[in-house]
């Protein structure tokens, strides 16, 4: 547990923000689940803003790559660098979902054109699987690292950064791979 130093104030986070987060971060799982799997796609033929799969990929490659900036700009204490960075990871993350329930909203699922065999079957799926299901434990996590960041809760923010950055990198990361393998598989 991360102490204070002397005379510094010690600042409660009440359990009721944390809480509200994690809900609202359900909420949101609960919302994309609904959209992807039960909501009737608004453009089947996937013509309406087709570029939207690439522009994810993009959206989720650039908040990989902001995460690392900033995770660095933090180990050389450059804090302001690395707040700069770590909003530009936030901002292309948050691109990257209104994208994603725009792409679900208008085309649905995407229905792959191989068969439900095979290596590269298989090895898609369990990214995919484990990158939804690694997005659903990151975002709350996320949305509580900056809520402790902006409140200048110093010592549990740098607490939970540390399992934070593998899960939103890992997220970032399998989600331009995921991307790739819709792309190479659909040619």
């Amino acid at each position: 547990m991360a102490t204070t130093p002397a005379g510094a104030p010690r600042i409660h986070t009440p359990a009721s923000v944390i809480w509200t987060i994690i809900a609202v971060s359900a909420a949101a799982s609960a919302f994309i689940f609904w959209l992807v799997y039960f909501h009737q796609p608004v453009d089947m033929a996937g013509t309406q803003l087709a570029f939207l799969p690439a522009l994810n990929g993009l959206l989720n490659g650039l908040s990989a790559i902001c995460i690392l900036i900033g995770v660095r700009f933090i180990m050389a204490k450059k804090v302001k660098q690395h707040r700069t960075m770590m909003f530009a990871a936030f901002f292309f993350s948050t691109l990257f979902l209104v994208s994603y329930l725009g792409n679900f909203a208008l085309h649905g699922e995407t229905k792959l054109p191989i068969a439900h065999t095979g290596g590269v079957w298989w090895t898609y799926l369990l990214l995919l699987i484990s990158h939804i299901l690694t997005s659903v434990v990151a975002l709350p996590i996320v949305l509580i690292t900056f809520f402790l960041s902006l409140t200048e809760r110093f010592p549990q923010h740098r607490a939970l950064a540390k399992y934070t950055y593998p899960l939103w990198m890992y997220v970032s990361v399998t989600g331009v791979v995921v991307y790739l393998m819709q792309a190479a598989i659909r040619r």
